[in-house]
This record gives structure tokens, sequence and C-alpha cells, in this order.
């Protein structure tokens, strides 16, 4: 474990959200363009820090996330941004969110407090949703069932301290934007029967099913690739 490098890790991410969504809600095209020209340097820039496995993992994200994007924003809008369109610091945003969730999950102090940290979550992610579909004046259907969701990858999941460094990290990545108007969650799904708050309560719950896919898939692709790779283990349960 390095804890220097993952606390600064964890830091860096969320200075670099908070820089480029604030930067984000007076920007034209060509300068979210160029900011995610910026985020896609930044990630290549710490994952020359990382272990082979973890690259292929964040590929995956990356890879997979947008195929979400495009299919949830673009064409369904269940969410929709400023622009009526996908960032383009958004792709290699999503490999930036997941490595600081696995930073925080590998960490010395995630480790020292495993109990209390998964713990914690689930408590205060269970309060949040059992908020939204009770007392918010916006009900959230959604965001419960992303819960459930958290719930069983941190229940029955190999890395319970990278589901627990997700919803940390998302959560505070989800209520930036929306706070922000950079992105805003439609009231209900394109069926009209799931409500859906802004954002979700359980959006790390949606989330973890792209961290659940880097641990499954990575291997897969590293043996494709004709290099074996194990996924280096985000925490211990």
């Amino acid at each position: 474990m390095r804890p220097t490098r993952d606390s600064a890790l964890v830091a860096l991410v969320v200075v670099w959200v908070a820089a480029v969504l604030g930067l984000d809600t007076g920007a034209s095209l060509t300068q979210q363009r160029l900011l995610g020209a910026g985020t896609w340097l930044l990630l290549l820039a710490v994952l020359h820090g990382e272990q082979r496995a973890t690259r292929v993992q964040v590929a995956v994200v990356v890879a997979y996330a947008s195929v979400i994007e495009y299919v949830f924003a673009g064409w369904l809008e269940v969410y929709v941004y400023r622009l009526d369109n996908v960032p383009a610091f958004v792709p290699p945003g999503h490999g930036l969110v997941y490595l600081a969730a696995f930073a925080l999950g590998r960490s010395a102090w995630a480790h020292r407090h495993s109990r209390a940290l998964v713990a914690s979550t689930l408590v205060l992610g269970g309060a949040w949703a059992v908020w939204g579909v009770t007392l918010s004046d916006r009900p959230d259907l959604l965001g419960a069932f992303w819960f459930g969701c958290l719930l069983a990858f941190t229940r029955w999941g190999k890395s319970p301290l990278l589901y627990a460094g997700a919803f940390l990290v998302v959560s505070y990545l989800e209520i930036v934007g929306t706070s922000l108007g950079s992105w805003a969650w439609q009231p209900y799904d394109p069926t009209g029967w799931v409500s859906i708050g802004n954002p979700p309560s359980g959006i790390a719950g949606g989330y973890a099913w792209f961290d659940a896919a880097a641990l499954w898939l990575a291997p897969k692709v590293s043996r494709r690739l004709g290099r074996p790779a194990v996924p280096e283990p985000a925490a211990v349960g």
C-alpha cells in the first residue's frame, strides 16, 4: 500500500473535479473540449505510476462508462448535460473517479478503519435513500434501487472498500455537478414509472457496476492481449 500516493491521488481528483465543473458552468463547446483534453492528460499522467493491472481496469471503466453515457444521456436523456451533449471531459473523468475510489479503498487509512468505513457508508447511504423515498420534495425510487445495488456489492463483492470509496467520491461528484448545473437528472425514467432524485441518492450503486466490470473484465482483457494480469486488490473485506 502507498499511503502518500493514495491520499495525494484522492486529493488531486477532488480538486480537479471541482475545478473542471466550475469552469464548465460558462464554457463554450470549444472550451469544454479543452477541459476534456486536460482531463485526458491528467488521467494518463497519474496512470503512469500505476500497475499494469490497474491501468487495464481504468481502460475498462472508461470504455464501459462511455457507452453508458451515450446511451443514457445522449439517447434516452435520463440525465442531460448543460450543452445537451456528453462533455469531452466525462469519459476520462470516469477513469479519474474510479482511480480515486480505488486509491481510497487500498489506502492504509481505509484498511485500518475498514469495518467503520463500510458500516458508515451503508448507514449514510441508507439514510439518504430512505429520505429520498419518504421526505424529499422530489421522490427518488431509482436512488433507493441503486442503494440496494451498493448494499449487494459491498456485502458480496470481493472489494468492499472499493465500493465504500466509490460512495464517497461519486456522491461528491454528483452533488457538485448537479449543484453547479453541469448536468441534471430527469424527474422520471423514460417509462415514466421510476422517480429520480437530482442526484439519485444511491448513485454510487450505479457506479458500482462500473467498478465491478473493471474487476471482472480486466483479467479477461489482459489474457486476450496475451499478457495475463491479476487485478490489484483494492481492499480486503
